[in-house]
């Protein structure tokens, strides 16, 4: 009986070393937001939905569902850097919608160089045998993991 009454001590001592993570990645376009999350330890990012966009109100709405069942912690969002490295026109969009997001849900905001992760997302399709074309909710949540994945990778090597 003496070793079940130390049992729940190491989980919670566990659980003090490692805490407990949770992010949202955002993939935002001008018509649909994919959306990603981690799991509780912050290692793998998941596609979760595709939000098409309507306005402003509505898409925060949808947004906070999500930030309450998942109890997140962290907005993530993708900047379409240009090639040059360069912030354009899109990228100074994406920078407002997610400062007026991160200021309506009061979360932070981190920002990750989101190039080409449509692009991989679509060749991670098409090596699926999967159309691009008719899977556009689908690019923008597999591009949302992978903007996600990318923060989670750089958080997890620099602890």
């Amino acid at each position: 009986m003496g070793n079940r009454d130390k049992l729940p001590i190491a989980p919670s001592k566990q659980h003090q070393q490692s805490p407990f993570i949770s992010a949202l990645g955002l993939d935002v376009g001008r018509k649909r937001i994919g959306v990603a999350g981690c799991d509780r330890t912050g290692l793998i990012a998941t596609g979760i939905t595709t939000i098409e966009r309507q306005s402003f109100v509505q898409d925060v709405e949808k947004i906070h569902i999500l930030v309450k069942e998942r109890e997140v912690q962290t907005l993530v969002v993708g900047l379409p850097y240009s090639m040059d490295g360069s912030l354009g026109f899109q990228a100074r969009q994406t920078q407002k919608f997610a400062s007026r997001l991160a200021k309506a849900l009061q979360l932070p905001v981190e920002y990750v160089d989101e190039r080409l992760t449509s692009y991989q997302a679509e060749q991670m399709l098409i090596a699926e045998k999967i159309s691009p074309s008719r899977h556009k909710g689908l690019i923008d949540r597999k591009a949302a993991s992978l903007i996600l994945q990318q923060w989670l990778d750089s958080k997890n090597h620099s602890s």
